[in-house]
């Protein structure tokens, strides 16, 4: 008698331990499925694991029951640090902006916020200091390490009235700087804003998991009810096939879908940012990966967009062209204007009016000007000889008449070959759309390979022939311009990419991809990310959802046990999480 009291007295300590246990583990995952159900929100991994550990409980498994909560709960800990480490190092990979900006007040140099500065302020950057807000130099000459911001290794000269960026080092002498742009819409809180929010635009892939959770987990639940009751009914056995339905709960749970998928695709865009190329969401990220064409402008695209003019006939028409031009910010307009290294006397030009996607017209000295392409000519009834010269053609007629014509080049990049030859290695047709006549254009596509040419286009055209572009392919079509000049054109296709220039809002706004540098190798190597990327999102896929179900077989015909349905969940979970994280370092 005094054995069996001591059994009892035992086992009785045993139950009320592992009660506490299970207070103390699973207090909060309950109460969060219980909050959760009078949101209307029943089906998650909290009430199949409440459900689990309790039927535990009832059948005598208690020791089993504690357990499960503890794994769940201490693979939900490693999970949650795994996750928010490898958010945090994302954001610091591109975490350019200072805490605190150097200001003069009263005669002495005190630490300022930089979110208190206005248009107009003046801050002081030292020597080793990252500047805080887009300003002007207005003191000092300097050296600036942009290669955070551009990609460029080479220190760039700076000095009084250039404009410089936020999130750039001061390599040399110190500087003073007016605030052009408040904190909030500096470049660096640009970027930051862009791949933070990146995760707002959901890609196929993280709607496909969504979806699937939604409609998986009651079928999973009302699977684990089957098992449990339908068996039990016929056998008599209850206990045993009760068991087997909460270890089929416990494998269910779709947390490494729901966590992996989402981190894998942050993480692609954390590793494009490392190397200057922005997305604006995880959607784009997946579309690169399907691209099937990409249409290149050409101008500041292909090449340069630094012009020069290398023909004029007859020589003095560089005098009426400069003075014809002189209003004008266009490209070509400035070469035409460097060309002619005068002073230009304003007061001789009577009228200017520019035509877009043709050229000017003005009255210099009471004489009637047409400078632009033979469009331009063609509209005024003017005849022009044919022109053989490679490069953009410039015609002149003065008072209707042809006077003479202008030869401009613009330089190839450096990166223009190497890049086109990589995207024709894997397959993607390249296109390109240009102003220039056919011969210019086609001698520019043979020197660098691009496949499909479309020339002497005015602004509107390329629109319409990236339309047509757009109608006939099956995939995805992307085009890359320089963000300003062709804003229409990256709005309209099913990726804009803009080359360069961060600064400007216009590249940002209008494209969904933001290359932070004019180096066209940054467009292959952000497709090579993305398909790393998505490929590590489908190795995620498979395999969490194929050892679930392999795992719910074996429970359901009774080899698995508790034990190996808490490696379903929080094993399989982490092995997913480490898995996405290599999205990171796609080479």
């Amino acid at each position: 008698m005094g054995i069996l009291l001591n059994l009892s007295s035992h086992y009785n300590i045993a139950t009320i331990l592992n009660i506490l246990s299970y207070i103390i583990l699973g207090y909060n995952v309950i109460f969060t499925s219980i909050k959760n159900i009078t949101k209307g929100h029943i089906f998650d991994e909290n009430l199949l694991m409440s459900i689990a550990s309790i039927g535990a409980f009832l059948i005598g498994k208690q020791t089993e029951a504690v357990t499960v909560m503890l794994f769940y709960q201490l693979g939900e800990f490693l999970q949650d640090k795994a996750v928010n480490n490898s958010r945090r190092s994302i954001i610091e990979l591109m975490d350019l902006r200072p805490d605190t900006v150097s200001v003069e007040i009263d005669g002495k140099i005190e630490k300022a916020d930089p979110k208190s500065l206005k248009i107009g302020d003046i801050f002081i950057v030292k020597q080793g200091e990252k500047l805080a807000l887009d300003g002007e130099i207005i003191y000092g000459n300097t050296y600036l390490d942009t290669s955070a911001l551009t990609g460029e290794s080479i220190p760039k000269s700076v000095g009084i009235g250039d404009i410089v960026l936020s999130g750039s080092i001061n390599t040399s002498s110190t500087i003073r700087v007016r605030v052009t742009k408040e904190f909030s819409r500096s470049t660096v809180s640009k970027i930051l804003e862009m791949v933070e929010s990146a995760q707002d635009k959901k890609s196929h892939s993280e709607r496909f998991i969504s979806v699937f959770a939604k409609y998986y987990t009651p079928i999973v639940t009302a699977l684990a009810a089957i098992i449990m009751i339908i068996p039990s009914i016929i056998t008599g056995d209850i206990t045993t096939w009760v068991y087997r339905g909460l270890i089929f709960l416990v494998v269910s749970c779709p947390c490494a879908l729901v966590v992996s998928i989402p981190l894998t695709l942050f993480a692609g865009i954390g590793c494009a940012s490392k190397n200057n190329i922005l997305i604006k969401g995880s959607n784009y990220l997946e579309m690169l990966a399907k691209t099937k064409e990409i249409v290149f402008d050409k101008t500041g695209t292909i090449t340069k967009g630094n012009f020069e003019v290398i023909k004029a006939v007859p020589e003095d028409i560089i005098d009426i062209a400069a003075y014809s031009e002189y209003y004008s910010d266009h490209p070509i307009a400035k070469s035409i204007k460097n060309a002619y290294n005068k002073s230009i006397n304003s007061n001789k030009i009577e009228s200017y009016t520019e035509i877009p996607g043709k050229g000017v017209q003005a009255k210099i000295n009471g004489q009637h000007i047409l400078a632009g392409n033979k469009s331009l000519m063609q509209s005024n009834n003017i005849k022009v000889p044919e022109v053989l010269d490679i490069g953009t053609i410039i015609y002149i007629a003065k008072n209707n008449h042809f006077y003479g014509y202008l030869v401009i080049s613009d330089e190839l990049k450096s990166s223009s070959k190497e890049a086109i030859a990589s995207l024709n290695s894997s397959s993607i047709v390249t296109t390109m759309l240009t102003g220039d006549k056919g011969e210019a254009a086609v001698t520019i596509a043979k020197k660098i390979g691009i496949r499909k040419v479309y020339s002497q286009l005015l602004p509107h055209e390329k629109v319409k022939i990236l339309e047509k572009i757009l109608d006939k392919n099956k995939g995805i079509t992307a085009f890359v311009g320089d963000g300003i000049n062709d804003a229409p054109s990256l709005a309209r296709a099913d990726i804009g990419i803009a080359m360069g220039d961060i600064g400007a809002d216009s590249a940002i706004e209008a494209a969904d991809i933001v290359i932070m540098t004019d180096d066209l190798t940054k467009i292959p190597l952000a497709i090579k990310i993305s398909k790393s990327t998505m490929q590590i999102v489908k190795q995620n896929i498979v395999f969490s959802i194929g050892i679930k179900f392999i795992i719910m077989f074996l429970s359901t015909i009774g080899i698995a046990n508790m034990w190996l349905a808490i490696f379903a969940d929080v094993g399989v979970a982490l092995i997913t999480v480490l898995n996405s994280l290599k999205a990171l370092h796609v080479k």
